[in-house]
C-alpha cells in the first residue's frame, strides 16, 4: 500500500497526500474518461494516420524506416518525459493571488495547450527533421498530460473502487484510436487539417476535466525536496525495497511486450499470411470488434474485481484469454479467426487494462511520489513500443514468419500475467 513520509507519525496527512475515502461521482469519472480520450486521440491517431501519411509525402521511397525513426524518437521522449513530469508535479506548489493551487491540474492545463500547439507546427512540417522535432515536442507535453491524468486515481478514488474507475479510465486507450481515425478521415479532409481537428479535441476533451474537478493543493511543509540529479535517480525503484511494486512493473512489462509483438504487423499479416483481398479495410474491422471486446468487459471486471477485493485472479484469466487469443492467429491464420482472435484479445485486455491499473495504484512506494512511480509504470507501456519493431521483425524474417510471432506472443504474455502471484501485499 501507498505510505506517506514528510508528516510526523502523530499528524494525519494533507489531503494532497492521504489515501481517499470517499467515492467519486459520475461526473468525476464522466470528466476523466473525456480527459484521457482526448489525450489518446491525440497519441494514436498521428501514429496511425497523420504521420504515415506527412512522411510519405516527405519520403516516399524510406517511408518504413522514416517513420520508424520519427515513432522512436517520438517513445525514447515519452520513456523520460513521463516519470519526470510526474515527480515535477509530485512536488509542484502553483499559488496565484495570495491562493494555493492543487498540484496536478496545471500540467494539465499547461501540457494540454502545449500538445495542441504542438500538433498544429508538426502539420506545417515539410522535412523529415521537422517532424521528428514536432513529434518528439508534441510526446513531451502528451506525457506531461499523462503523468497527472494517471495520478487522479490514487489521488481521488478509494481502492474500493478503482477497479471500476479504472475500466472506464482505460477503454479511451481503444476508443481514441476509433474516434481519432474517423475524425480525420470522414469528417475533415487533409493531413494539416488532420492535425488542427486532433488539436481542437484533444483541448475540448481534456481541460473541463482540469478547470471542473477538485485539486488538493499542496502544503509548504509537505513538499519534498528534489534536486536535479534526484530526477533521474527516482526512475530507478529498488526491487529489494519494494519487491510488489518490481513485480507490478515486470507484469506490466512483459504483457505489453506481447501487445507490441502481437498488433505490430497485423496488415501484413492480414496481407501476406491471410491474403486477405482488402488488408485495410480488415485491419479496420479487427480495431472496431477489439475495442468492442474491451468495452465489454473492462468497466465489468474492474467493477468485480473490487466487489471481491481480489486483483491477481483477474488479471491471470486476463493473460490467459489473450494467449488464447494469440494461439488462435499461430495456429489458423484464417479471416474468420483473425475476428475471433481480435474480439477475445480486446476482451482479455479490457480486463488486464482495468484490474491492472487498479492493483497497481495499491503498490505504489509512497504517496509523496504517485506520479513519477505511475510514470516509472508507464515506461513498461512505452519501452515495449521502442523494443517491439526490434524483435519482432527477425522472428517474422529468419525464425518461422507469423506463427512463431503469435506463438512468441502467447508464451509472453502468458509469462506476463502469471507473475502477477509473486505480488504479496495485495489479493
Amino acid at each position: 500500500m501507498t505510505t506517506f513520509d514528510p508528516t510526523p507519525a502523530s499528524l494525519p496527512p494533507p489531503a494532497a497526500l492521504a489515501e481517499p475515502t470517499d467515492q467519486v461521482r459520475p461526473r468525476w469519472i464522466a470528466l476523466l474518461f473525456s480527459a484521457n480520450l482526448g489525450l489518446w486521440m491525440a497519441f494514436f491517431t498521428p501514429i496511425q494516420v497523420l504521420l504515415p501519411q506527412q512522411i510519405e509525402s516527405i519520403s516516399p521511397g524510406d517511408k518504413e524506416e522514416m517513420l520508424a525513426l520519427v515513432t522512436g524518437l517520438g517513445a525514447l521522449a515519452a520513456v523520460l518525459a513521463n516519470p519526470i513530469a510526474g515527480a515535477l508535479s509530485d512536488r509542484t506548489r502553483p499559488r496565484l493571488g495570495g491562493r494555493d493551487f492543487g498540484r496536478r491540474h496545471v500540467w494539465t492545463v499547461v501540457g494540454g495547450l502545449l500538445a495542441a500547439l504542438s500538433l498544429v507546427l508538426l502539420a506545417q512540417q515539410r522535412t523529415i527533421l521537422g517532424v521528428a522535432v514536432g513529434w518528439v515536442a508534441a510526446q513531451l507535453c502528451l506525457n506531461a498530460m499523462l503523468a497527472t491524468l494517471t495520478a487522479a486515481v490514487p489521488d481521488r478514488v478509494p481502492v474500493p473502487q478503482r477497479g471500476g474507475v479504472s475500466g472506464w479510465v482505460g477503454i479511451p486507450q481503444a476508443l481514441g484510436l476509433v474516434l481519432g481515425a474517423i475524425l480525420v478521415t470522414a469528417v475533415v479532409t487533409g493531413n494539416a487539417a488532420g492535425y488542427v481537428a486532433v488539436a481542437i479535441a484533444l483541448l475540448l476533451l481534456s481541460l473541463p476535466f482540469a478547470l471542473l474537478t477538485a485539486d488538493d493543493p499542496l502544503p509548504r511543509g509537505a513538499r519534498a525536496r528534489l534536486r536535479p540529479r534526484d530526477l533521474l535517480a527516482g526512475l530507478w525503484v529498488s526491487p529489494r525495497r519494494h519487491p510488489d511494486f518490481a513485480w507490478a512493473w515486470g507484469t506490466r512489462f512483459l504483457v505489453q511486450i506481447g501487445n507490441a509483438l502481437g498488433t505490430l504487423y497485423l496488415l501484413y499479416f492480414l496481407q501476406d499470411e491471410v491474403r486477405h483481398a482488402d488488408p485495410e479495410g480488415g485491419l479496420l474491422v479487427l480495431i472496431l470488434l477489439y475495442t468492442v471486446g474491451m468495452m465489454a468487459t473492462a468497466v465489468v471486471a474492474g467493477r468485480r474485481s473490487d466487489r471481491s477485493g481480489r486483483r491477481k485472479i483477474f488479471v491471470i484469466w486476463s493473460g490467459v484469454v489473450m494467449t488464447v487469443a494469440a494461439l488462435l492467429l499461430a495456429i489458423w491464420p484464417v479471416w474468420p479467426m483473425a475476428m475471433v482472435a481480435a474480439l477475445l484479445l480486446g476482451a482479455g485486455y479490457g480486463i488486464y487494462l482495468a484490474v491492472d491499473a487498479a492493483l497497481i495504484t495499491q503498490v505504489l512506494p509512497r504517496a509523496t511520489d504517485r506520479a513519477k512511480d505511475l510514470g516509472v509504470i508507464n515506461i513498461a507501456n512505452s519501452a515495449p513500443q521502442v523494443l517491439g519493431p526490434a524483435l519482432s521483425a527477425p522472428i517474422v524474417v529468419h525464425l518461422g514468419g507469423y506463427p512463431t510471432l503469435y506463438a512468441v506472443t502467447a508464451v509472453v504474455t502468458l509469462l506476463g500475467a502469471v507473475l502477477v502471484v509473486q505480488i504479496r501485499s495485495v489479493r
